[in-house]
């Protein structure tokens, strides 16, 4: 350590004095160190052009990665090729290099990128251009978005050789208008498809479908271009890759890149009350630990799972810097901030000019955001693979980085803190997508039928479409003439269809603190009443500001600036039915099951909980309709046995812990947010009168999610009574079946008994 200053010379001075603080260590459960690893190299390609060669030279790139190597050569080959190695490994060049190479042989040809946000495709663009000048070749490439200029679109169309755009786009502003794209379809060699593994659930499966509308395009034109896909670490990059293109891929997953030292320190908040269960705020040991680094003048991004989250964290970390770090600058970034703030964040961190960043999942993808070298994260994000992904933007090829996992009170969060054993040596979850949900594919059949006729025999995917042209023309949607089905509306069908969920259109949240209002940000439907219902608390960057109104049909919020010491959280009543059982099995005294229900959900009270001390200090009712939604669920239902050896408060404890148990593990099991999946308890589920438990997909048709549950259930009970039998509680607490004010005295014991009445199931 300085003596003048206080601080470690190198980080990894820092790490070895915090490695003698027991304040910290005490609360550590395990210390990882993965050693820093040596590059594994190939020579440049012997059939490289000589510009091209030359340009990587002239960047320091005498040599390729093997994975790149290897990417290289399977395209070349003609094969769909995906490309699967962690971050900062150098993917880039996997698609890049290919692609140039084949516009500098054919300069009448043309390539598609797609990115998931519009930040990356401009990344993307920077690096291209950097490589086509110093070749000295006039290969245009452009990013075509929607803040793109009305004058130069007609440029990119007629001219740009490669063309950076994302889904959205495609689907709604590029397929529809496929004729002013001519010379891009005529001539696409490549489409890139980046971020493969961000390309799930609801998001996932609209976008397989805009391929699908895609590759029907390119054939009316006389294409047939090769995909090249790169993604992060899952456990299905091939099967996935292949349901999102509808084609059969070449995996390359040899990684070659180097990397530094990094440490992975999993940090449990202290025990306040052991015989409650309950430990210290993981927001207040976030705060502590991000604070520690910031002092210490080492640049660091903190992930939170949630938006309030991310607000109360950037508060608080403000608070610090303002009163001890003097000009150091610390932002927010998440979803709902305007592309030109989060722009300027961006830039701020590649520059070093931020020296913290609080952030939402929106910066686990590979945006460029410089050098950082410490991530603390709080909170597990659900799945190893977004885990790997957010500490991964902390350390790139050379010097060491840490990442601290502060574990929250869930029983997800002590579950992977306690086994690290679980996360270390398991493959991440799988990405899995439904492009069948006949929802979503009835809306891409419209748009697809806009672009371009369907003819008799025509398939879209897998399946068949007369039964769908049928019933779109029996709706006076399309026309039929002859063995063609042709578009018959006014309205272009494209622009009423969302891509990132399930709801149509997002709540726009409207600032009148001044007479000139402006738009702040935005929320997702079916967030909306439990974020901006009236007198919510929206924080905005670190500023709180109060719902003054919230016009739910013309789905704006208005806001005013307030100076409050405490922030809003809003509970959701939910009821559900069954409407069609598809499979079931019963083990012993448990029915499982899986189809089709109903739910109802309405956000019925809020409560104010008081910034620092998160305790509860007010509430009140929240006045909104009733969303319905028709999804796929999974479920299981207890005996009348079983229901007959407990009363009803029992058997209501009961359910309700275990319930919480399995809303946390679920998420083990699949590559999803945990708000993706519900749980809902039922001492007397309406259609059979007995004691059950669902689970349900958050979106309209379900995108597979609760299926896979069905398909794991005896693992997911197992799961489920080893996390409770193994928490040191006394009678329940919030890292197992719920803290004893929800569940009673008695609800760890007889959500164990509830399990033992499964028999052989577990």
């Amino acid at each position: 350590m300085n003596r003048w200053t206080g601080k470690a010379a190198t980080l990894e001075d820092w790490l070895g004095h915090v490695r003698t603080q027991p304040e910290i260590m005490e609360n550590v459960t395990h210390w990882h160190t993965i050693p820093p690893r040596e590059a594994r190299c190939a020579p440049l390609p012997v059939d490289l052009d000589p510009r091209l060669a030359g340009a990587l030279r002239a960047r320091g790139i005498g040599e390729l990665f093997t994975h790149q190597r290897d990417a290289y050569a399977a395209v070349r080959r003609g094969e769909h090729v995906v490309a699967v190695t962690p971050t900062a490994s150098g993917k880039t060049m996997c698609y890049n290099l290919p692609v140039l190479q084949s516009l500098l042989e054919r300069e009448s040809g043309r390539a598609l990128y797609l990115f998931p946000t519009k930040a990356l495709a401009q990344d993307q663009v920077a690096e291209l251009q950097e490589l086509a000048d110093a070749m000295e070749v006039d290969i245009k490439t452009h990013t075509y978005d929607g803040d793109t200029p009305p004058t130069v679109r007609t440029a990119i169309r007629n001219a740009g050789h490669i063309v950076v755009t994302n889904p959205d786009m495609l689907h709604s502003a590029i397929l529809p208008h496929h004729t002013k794209w001519v010379k891009l379809f005529e001539n696409v060699r490549y489409i890139v498809i980046d971020e493969l593994h961000a390309y799930r659930g609801v998001f996932g499966s609209h976008v397989a479908n805009v391929i699908r509308r895609l590759k029907r395009i390119c054939r009316f034109y006389g294409s047939s271009p090769q995909f090249i896909c790169a993604s992060a670490t899952i456990d299905n990059p091939g099967e996935h890759a292949e349901r999102l293109i509808g084609e059969r891929v070449t995996l390359v997953d040899n990684n070659g890149a180097p990397s530094g030292e990094k440490h992975f320190v999993f940090y449990n908040p202290p025990v306040v009350n052991k015989q409650l269960g309950i430990r210290r705020s993981s927001v207040l040991e976030t705060q502590k630990l991000a604070a520690l680094l910031l002092k210490q003048g080492v640049q660091t991004i903190v992930f939170a799972r949630s938006r309030v989250r991310v607000e109360i964290l950037l508060t608080y970390l403000q608070e610090l810097v303002r009163r001890e770090l003097g000009n150091k600058t610390i932002r927010g970034y998440r979803g709902g901030y305007l592309p030109k703030l989060r722009r300027e964040i961006e830039r701020g961190l590649r520059s070093g000019e931020i020296r913290g960043v609080v952030s939402t999942n929106a910066l686990e993808l590979g945006i460029d955001i410089g050098q950082l070298q410490a991530c603390v994260l709080n909170g597990y994000p659900g799945t190893i693979a977004s885990t790997w992904q957010q500490s991964g933007r902390a350390g790139r090829r050379q010097g060491s980085s840490v990442t601290f996992m502060v574990a929250s009170s869930n029983p997800l969060d002590q579950y992977i803190i306690q086994h690290p054993d679980y996360f270390f040596n398991r493959p991440p979850e799988r990405a899995l997508i439904h492009p069948d949900n006949l929802l979503i594919l009835i809306d891409h059949i419209k748009c697809a039928a806009y672009e371009l006729p369907f003819e008799e025999g025509d398939t879209f995917g897998g399946e068949s479409l007369r039964d769908m042209l049928e019933y779109l023309t029996e709706s006076q949607v399309l026309t039929q003439s002859g063995g063609r089905w042709y578009w018959m509306e006014q309205s272009f069908p494209a622009h009423g269809i969302s891509l990132r969920s399930a709801a149509q259109e997002n709540v726009v949240i409207v600032d009148m603190t001044l007479p000139e209002h402006r738009v702040l940000g935005e929320v997702d439907r079916f967030s909306a009443p439990t974020l901006v219902h009236e007198e919510a608390i929206y924080l905005h960057e670190g500023v709180q500001y109060q719902v003054e109104k919230l016009d739910y049909h013309e789905k704006k919020a208005y806001v005013r600036e307030v100076d409050v010491d405490y922030f809003t959280d809003a509970n959701m009543a939910v009821e559900l039915k069954v409407l069609h059982v598809d499979k079931e099995a019963r083990f012993g005294e448990l029915l499982r099951q899986y189809g089709d229900v109903t739910v109802n959900a309405k956000a019925t009270i809020f409560k104010k909980i008081r910034m620092r001390t998160h305790e509860n200090i007010g509430s009140g009712p929240i006045h909104l309709p009733e969303e319905e939604l028709h999804t796929s669920s999974y479920w299981f239902a207890f005996s009348e046995e079983a229901a007959a050896r407990k009363t009803t408060d029992e058997m209501q404890s009961a359910l309700l812990g275990l319930a919480n148990v399995l809303v946390h593990i679920a998420p083990l099991y699949l590559m999803c947010d945990p708000l993706d999946i519900r749980v809902v308890p039922q001492v007397k589920a309406v259609h059979s009168k007995l004691p059950t438990i669902f689970f349900y997909d958050r979106y309209p048709g379900g995108i597979g999610l609760s299926e896979r549950l069905y398909d794991v259930h005896d693992k997911l009970m197992r799961q489920a009574r080893d996390h409770i039998t193994s928490c040191t509680c006394l009678s329940g607490c919030p890292a197992c079946v719920g803290p004893i004010e929800e569940v009673g005295l008695l609800g760890k014991q007889q959500a164990l008994e509830l399990l033992g009445e499964a028999g052989e199931a577990i």
